[in-house]
């Protein structure tokens, strides 16, 4: 079959660039290997279900252990996701340009593809092909280290069996988010973190709020681990790790290994095509994020950027720009871009920490004020969880925003403001002096920001 367009993998920006170009009367396949997974990853395994089961967490009265809850919620989540897998499905097959072809593919050259599902083969060829096949859990470099029975990733541990223990291994954003959420459901945790604290690349004072809360829930932190081994037992799962120059050994009836996540170009043959690849094995791509081949693209987790589905979705505008516009936006175009990590309250950040606005060579102001102090905000106290920290890091020759750490409710909004100000030049005293909704979180820029 040969058509205008060939998109790998129903991502974020791979279904983006497929529907637009549709549209546009281009005749596009989009090739899918499992039907579990039209829309991509973020509404079926990452994103949207994972906050679902966190939110059900959070409006408990009590964060005891209840395996029957956890299975509602499950099913809450399921019934959410299929929803959205059926409307994005509708999305670009309801289409009558679009093609959507079950099965994986592989490149046999520059513009040539097979896709196989089972026995059956289809050669596919198209003038301009997308891959946006995500990326795939990283394992240890360990004994032991396998996925399946009680090993778990973020993906299969969200319909096993609610964990009496849970054992995490890695304190990064992954390993935090659900040692926050299985411990609101009443699930003992530990995690395992091999850097000095979590979230260790953050200033100290905010990652601290974070590990107090974790703490609060009751969760174990030991940091400064380092993993030997993973064991399977009898009657439960083991991990052995060195700590303080001994050697330890934690049991609990799950594992999730949380390491981060590499680019998923297992089994596309990219060499075939001729498609170069980067020292970290994700497709390297320019800044148009084309690949090695003209008319080849690539989108999301695979190229090696951030690993966001808004990044996904910011791929889709460069690639759709290249194709159908001016040709001229770019990755370069891309500053202040924040983060989320939702535990509870959540952590979400945008731009440079102070240590790191000072590496670059910046005299700073901090604004810094714990959320439990600040009058202005009652929104937090109002839900009953004024915990967290407003952190704001201010050029003091401009007075730019540099970046901004925020610990508390409804972070993961207020941080889109301040990013939004970095974008575009709005100054700190011009964010302190806007006439903000009451109560709200986003007013206590008014206070934060008045004590620089």
């Amino acid at each position: 079959m040969e058509f205008d367009v060939a998109v790998i993998g129903w991502g974020k920006g791979g279904k983006t660039i497929a529907r637009a170009l549709a549209h546009a009367g281009k005749n596009v396949a989009m090739i899918e290997r499992s039907p579990d997974m039209y829309g991509g990853a973020c509404i079926n395994v990452a994103c949207v279900p994972t906050k679902a089961l966190i939110h059900s967490a959070e409006i408990r009265a009590e964060h005891t252990f209840d395996r029957e809850y956890f299975d509602q919620s499950v099913e809450q989540r399921d019934s959410l996701t299929a929803a959205m897998r059926g409307t994005n499905y509708s999305m670009l097959a309801d289409l009558e340009t679009v093609t959507v072809i079950n099965g994986t593919a592989r490149f046999t050259g520059p513009h040539s593809l097979i896709v196989e599902a089972g026995d059956d083969s289809l050669k596919v060829t198209a003038e301009t092909i997308v891959i946006d096949t995500g990326s795939v859990p990283r394992l240890p470099d360990v004994a032991g280290a396998e996925l399946g029975g009680r090993f778990h990733t973020s993906i299969t541990l969200q319909h096993a069996p609610l964990p009496e223990h849970l054992i995490i291994v890695g304190g990064g954003y992954i390993g935090v988010e659900f040692a926050s959420m299985f411990a609101q459901y009443g699930s003992e945790v530990t995690v395992l973190d091999k850097n000095p604290r979590p979230l260790h690349r953050e200033d100290w004072d905010v990652s601290a709020e974070v590990f107090d809360a974790l703490t609060d829930a009751g969760v174990r932190l030991v940091s400064g681990a380092t993993v030997l081994r993973l064991c399977k037992e009898s009657d439960c799962a083991a991990v052995q790790y060195l700590w303080n120059n001994q050697e330890q050994t934690v049991r609990g009836d799950a594992v999730l290994i949380a390491l981060g996540r590499r680019p998923d170009t297992d089994g596309l043959d990219l060499a075939a095509a001729g498609i170069e690849t980067t020292a970290t094995g994700a497709v390297k791509v320019n800044e148009h994020l084309e690949t090695s081949v003209p008319g080849v693209y690539a989108v999301g987790d695979v190229n090696g950027g951030p690993q966001f589905t808004y990044i996904s979705l910011d791929d889709g505008r460069i690639v759709l720009d290249r194709l159908n516009g001016a040709g001229t936006r770019s990755t370069s175009d891309r500053t202040a871009v924040p983060s989320t990590i939702f535990t509870t309250p959540p952590f979400s950040k945008v731009g440079m920490t102070v240590e790191e606005a000072r590496a670059q060579g910046h005299t700073v102001k901090i604004a810094v004020k714990k959320v439990a102090d600040i009058a202005s905000m009652p929104w937090p106290k109002i839900v009953g969880n004024p915990r967290g920290i407003m952190k704001i890091v201010v050029d003091e020759a401009t007075g730019l925003i540099l970046g901004a750490a925020l610990v508390h409710v409804d972070s993961q909004e207020v941080i889109n403001l301040i990013a939004l100000a970095m974008r575009h030049g709005v100054t700190a005293s011009e964010l302190r002096d806007t006439i903000y909704t009451h109560p709200s979180s986003t007013e206590a820029l008014n206070e934060v920001l008045a004590g620089i």
